[in-house]
């Protein structure tokens, strides 16, 4: 099992990092927090998140916080897990 990050993703979260190091960077350090823990949880509570809003597939589900959502895709197959983005609700 591989956790993997789609360079949409990558590129989505160094933007949106860099807004919120124009308001604070406590904020920017407690969400990256967040996420971090969120991406090594993923795979123990995959039940727990919802299929996306954005996807036809019941492998898409999305993670919610603070008005951003994460979408991320289960490959069934290998068991690997790929961050698909993240964007703004």
């Amino acid at each position: 099992m591989n956790i993997l990050c789609a360079p949409s993703f990558e590129k989505q979260l160094l933007s949106l990092l860099g807004d919120f190091t124009q308001n604070d960077l406590a904020v920017v350090k407690n969400f990256k927090m967040y996420l971090d823990t969120v991406i090594l949880n993923m795979p123990t509570k995959v039940q727990k998140f919802k299929k996306s809003i954005y996807f036809d597939n019941e492998n898409i589900r999305d993670i919610e916080h603070q008005g951003l959502v994460i979408p991320f895709y289960i490959d069934e197959e290998t068991g690997d897990y790929l961050i698909l983005g993240i964007v703004k609700k």
